[in-house]
């Protein structure tokens, strides 16, 4: 049963000898991520240390490269084990190809940006042929690989003392039995909660300022397609810092 944090547990940590590097929401800022990577190759250089990286979902949108960000995850550096969680972005993108009046809801929030990197023409009107013209010449222009890779995104994974997740969890359900819905969009009832979830949630979602360890959860979203920001928690041992651009 989850309760209110009592402050005696042992901080969250990795497993020893471990790196992991957790990855704020991209939001096709290819630049970014470039830039990123490079800072994370300079820093975990020659420390011989079993390093993971974990990029926290929302790939795609509002920035002005989604395609370059998709071919970029997809050649990760040599050495480095990866794994992509999906965000509610990326999703947005998955529910189009199925059903394109979802446009009338993604195109608010970013939806014409991540068309545009592909090669198509964002509809112009609201218009039900319109979307389903964009929507086909979506699925004609993506790379097979793009698709397989979003349509494969899981939507969490644990190393040690950490959960990782896009959007966050819902106090009082244990983190096993979480549902996509919350994991995906979840923002208040998670982040005012002291609840102790047995894990340091590790998240992104919700763009912040100023980036801190609270005791029960670490956002790593700086916001990078406003701010130029791109974040990434490094997690070793029990500690926590960050890298930005």
């Amino acid at each position: 049963m989850l309760s209110a944090l009592s402050g005696k547990r042992a901080p969250a940590a990795v497993p020893p000898g471990m790196r992991v590097y957790a990855v704020g929401d991209i939001h096709g800022c290819a630049s970014q991520l470039d830039d990123l990577m490079a800072m994370i190759l300079a820093d975990n250089q020659s420390s011989g240390l079993d390093t993971q990286l974990v990029f926290l979902g929302d790939y795609l949108d509002r920035g002005p490269d989604s395609k370059g960000v998709v071919a970029r995850l997809l050649a990760p550096p040599e050495g480095y084990a990866s794994t992509h969680l999906m965000g509610n972005h990326d999703q947005a993108l998955l529910d189009f190809l199925d059903d394109p009046i979802v446009y009338r809801s993604w195109r608010a929030f970013g939806a014409p940006e991540t068309l545009a990197s592909y090669g198509v023409r964002p509809p112009r009107f609201d218009d039900e042929a319109e979307f389903a013209l964009a929507r086909d010449q979506l699925a004609q222009a993506m790379p097979a690989d793009h698709l397989d890779f979003l349509r494969n995104l899981p939507l969490s994974t644990r190393i040690g003392g950490y959960f990782f997740v896009h959007a966050g969890v819902r106090p009082g359900i244990a983190l096993a039995e979480q549902i996509a819905a919350d994991m995906l969009w979840i923002r208040d009832e998670f982040l005012q909660s002291q609840y102790d979830f047995g894990s340091v949630i590790v998240h992104g979602h919700t763009p912040i300022e100023r980036l801190v360890r609270h005791t029960n959860r670490i956002n790593v979203d700086s916001g990078a397609y406003a701010t130029g920001r791109l974040t990434a928690a490094v997690l070793e041992g029990q500690a926590c810092r960050f890298l930005s651009t």
